[in-house]
C-alpha cells in the first residue's frame, strides 16, 4: 500500500511516498507517512503546449500505482490537490499534537517505524490523511480548479420558506466518490488493513458530518424574502479537532476467526450481542502506544523540548524536570491603522522566559 508525505513547513513541502509490504498490494493509500522525498515542481516558464503537462511529471513523481497515476494525470488540477492534501493533513496533525509527547513526528525512519505498528498514532495518521484529501478535492471543486467537477449540483434540501439553490457548494458528493476510488477496497483477511481501512473511513465520516447549510439573504434593504443556500466544509481546523478527540478515546480491538468463512474479524470489549464487529466512527487501534519520552525508533524523546510552564511541562518532560532560559525579544506593537491603508507600529523590547524539557 502506498501513503505519500508532506514534510512540515511554511514556505518549502516535500511529498513523501511510502510503500507497505503486503502478500498482494493490489490497494493504495495516500497518506501523511512515507520515506520518499518528492520536490514540487516549480513554475515552468516553457511555452503553454508544455505547461499543460507539467502535472504528468507531478503525478509520476508521485509514484502512483497505476489506477492512481491515470486519475491523477487524467485532470491537472488533481496533482496539485494531492499536494495540497497532504499538507494540510501534516500542519493539522503537527498542529493537535504540539503539546503531546508525540509532537506527529513524521521525519523519515520515525514515520515509517509507527506505520509498521498498529498505534493510536497510526490510526489518527490514516484519519487525517483521508480526511484532508476529502476535503481538498471538495474544495478544489467548487474553487473551480479542477477539470471533472464543479460545484456540489446535487442538494438534498427541503424547500422551505424561500430557500432556493444557489451560490457555490464544495462537492462532497464527487470527492467521497473520487477518494474511495483512489484509495480502492482492500482485503477483509487482514486485520490490520481492516483497521486501517475502517480509521481511515472514520476521517472522511468526519467531514461528511461537518457539512453545514449557508445561506444568503436577497430582498429589498435586506428583508430576506428569498434566500440563497448552499453547502459548505467545516474548517479544517475543526475536522482535527474532532479527528483528536477521537484519538484520545480510541478502542483497542482484537481479531476473532469466523469458522464459516476463515476471515478474522475485529473484534473488542463490548456489551453483549451477536455482532462482534464494532459498528463506530471511533478510531481503531491494535497496540498500544509507546510513552515517546526517550529516544527510540518512533521518536526523538522529548528532551529539549519546548513546554509551557504550570501547564504541560510535567507531562511532556516525563518528570524530569525542565531548564529556564531567559531571552530578549522584539516585536511589533501598539499598531494603528493609519490614512489611507497601511498599518504603522512601534518595536517594543520585552523579556520572557523560555521552558525546555531536561535530558
Amino acid at each position: 500500500m502506498l501513503d505519500g508525505h508532506l514534510t512540515l513547513g511554511w514556505l518549502c513541502f516535500t511529498v513523501l511516498v511510502y510503500l507497505f509490504s503486503l502478500p498482494r498490494p493490489t490497494s493504495a493509500y495516500f497518506g501523511l507517512t512515507g520515506n520518499e522525498p518528492l520536490s514540487i515542481l516549480p513554475p515552468s516558464s516553457q511555452p503553454e503546449e508544455r505547461v499543460s503537462r507539467v502535472h504528468y511529471k507531478l503525478c509520476d513523481r508521485l509514484k502512483l500505482e497505476k489506477k492512481q497515476r491515470r486519475m491523477c494525470r487524467r485532470d491537472p488540477g488533481v496533482a496539485e490537490t494531492l499536494v495540497e492534501a497532504v499538507s494540510i493533513s501534516a500542519l493539522e496533525c503537527q498542529y493537535q499534537f504540539r503539546f503531546e509527547r508525540w509532537n506527529c513526528t513524521l521525519e523519515g525512519r520515525y514515520r515509517a517505524n509507527i506505520l509498521k505498528r498498529g498505534f493510536k498514532e497510526t490510526a489518527f495518521l490514516y484519519a487525517i490523511s483521508s480526511a484532508g484529501l476529502t476535503h481538498a478535492i471538495a474544495k478544489a471543486c467548487s474553487a473551480g480548479r479542477m477539470e471533472r467537477c464543479t460545484c456540489d449540483e446535487a442538494p438534498d434540501l427541503e424547500n422551505r420558506k424561500a430557500w432556493q439553490w444557489g451560490g457555490c457548494g464544495d462537492n462532497l458528493k464527487y470527492s467521497n466518490k473520487f477518494v474511495k476510488d483512489f484509495l480502492g477496497k482492500r482485503s477483509n483477511k487482514d486485520l490490520r488493513a481492516r483497521v486501517d481501512m475502517h480509521n481511515s473511513n472514520v476521517g472522511m465520516k468526519v467531514i461528511k458530518a461537518g457539512v453545514e447549510t449557508t445561506c444568503k439573504c436577497h430582498g429589498v434593504s435586506g428583508s430576506c424574502t428569498v434566500q440563497t443556500c448552499w453547502r459548505q466544509l467545516a474548517p479544517f481546523h475543526e475536522i482535527g479537532k474532532q479527528l483528536k478527540q477521537r484519538y484520545e478515546a480510541s478502542l483497542r480491538v482484537g481479531s476473532s476467526t469466523n469458522e464459516a468463512t476463515g476471515e478474522a474479524d475485529i473484534a473488542q470489549p463490548r456489551a453483549p450481542g451477536p455482532d462482534p464487529i464494532p459498528r463506530t466512527t471511533d478510531l481503531l487501534h491494535i497496540e498500544d502506544s509507546p510513552n515517546f519520552c526517550r529516544p527510540s525508533k518512533f521518536s526523538a524523546g522529548t528532551t529539549a523540548r519546548k513546554c509551557h510552564k504550570d501547564k504541560n511541562c510535567e507531562a511532556i518532560c516525563c518528570g524530569r524536570g525542565h531548564n529556564t532560559q531567559s531571552r530578549v525579544v522584539t516585536r511589533p506593537c501598539q499598531c494603528q491603522v493609519r490614512w489611507c491603508c497601511y498599518v504603522e507600529c512601534k518595536q517594543c523590547t520585552q523579556k520572557e522566559e523560555v521552558y525546555t524539557c531536561k535530558g
